[in-house]
């Protein structure tokens, strides 16, 4: 029994460094791809596929976070006192982590799975082959374009969301809690700075390379058939996610 939990442990651990590396050499690969010939129009229809078709799904997320966010400080705020303070706190939660990590959690399940769910299709009717066999690498057609699009395009939806969801928080501050407007924004001005907002959008990039790579990777790596579109598409959705919250404590650590 213990040599077999041992074995667990070890195949675990080897699985998980082959994966580390696997990926590794090809975020290694795409960057050498940069300077190759970048295709413009890829990228632009990836920002715009991006961008356009997940800012309903981050108005809703980002404005009731902003709003229960308000909710659960706003009354505790008020019995002590600190009524004033209620802007800046909620700035602040939002433009450090809610906003990247939220609108990158809503980013790997909206676009990060489209990508898996593509580029594995087109793996499994073996056009990945037909690039090659043409003299295309792989790499720098399909994974630079999709990875520059979402390192350029997460940091604008967190903008947005940061933007969505201290109106959220407004509302809610004005209309149920009684935070007047000017105290309200005058707190968002006292006790923040720009170091909140660029850690926030530091951030952002970085996820959106994670979800960029990662996508791309399992859509790569995909087993044959439609079943393993779907059991790919999965797994790069986890594991965007998961390593978001990782990276962003690292992250939270270095910037802060």
């Amino acid at each position: 029994m213990f040599v077999r939990l041992l074995e667990f442990i070890g195949a675990s651990v080897l699985e998980l460094l082959y994966f580390v590396g696997d990926v590794t050499l090809l975020f290694i690969e795409a960057i050498k791809q940069l300077p190759v010939k970048i295709r413009f129009r890829h990228v632009l229809n990836q920002m715009s596929h991006l961008g356009v078709d997940t800012l309903p799904i981050v108005s809703l997320t980002m404005t009731f976070t902003g709003m229960v966010m308000t909710l659960q400080i706003a009354h505790e705020f008020i019995k002590m006192g600190a009524e004033s303070t209620v802007g800046g706190i909620l700035a602040i939660a939002i433009g450090r982590e809610l906003g990247p990590v939220l609108v990158g959690v809503v980013a790997a399940g909206r676009v990060g799975s489209a990508m898996t769910a593509e580029i594995s299709t087109m793996k499994v009717t073996e056009q990945i082959d037909a690039l090659r066999v043409m003299g295309t690498n792989p790499t720098g057609y399909l994974v630079v374009p999709r990875m520059l699009a979402c390192m350029m395009m997460v940091p604008i939806l967190t903008v947005y969301g940061d933007m969505i969801g201290v109106l959220g928080g407004w509302l809610v501050a004005k209309y149920y809690s009684g935070i007047s407007t000017y105290v309200f924004i005058n707190s968002i001005s006292t006790y923040t700075d720009l170091n909140d907002m660029t850690g926030g959008l530091i951030k952002a990039v970085v996820f959106g390379g994670v979800i960029a790579i990662l996508g791309c990777y399992y859509g790569m790596k995909a087993p044959e058939g439609a079943e393993g579109v779907g059991k790919a598409t999965t797994k790069s959705v986890v594991s965007a996610i998961v390593v978001i919250f990782m990276v962003n404590v690292l992250l939270s650590m270095i910037i802060y």
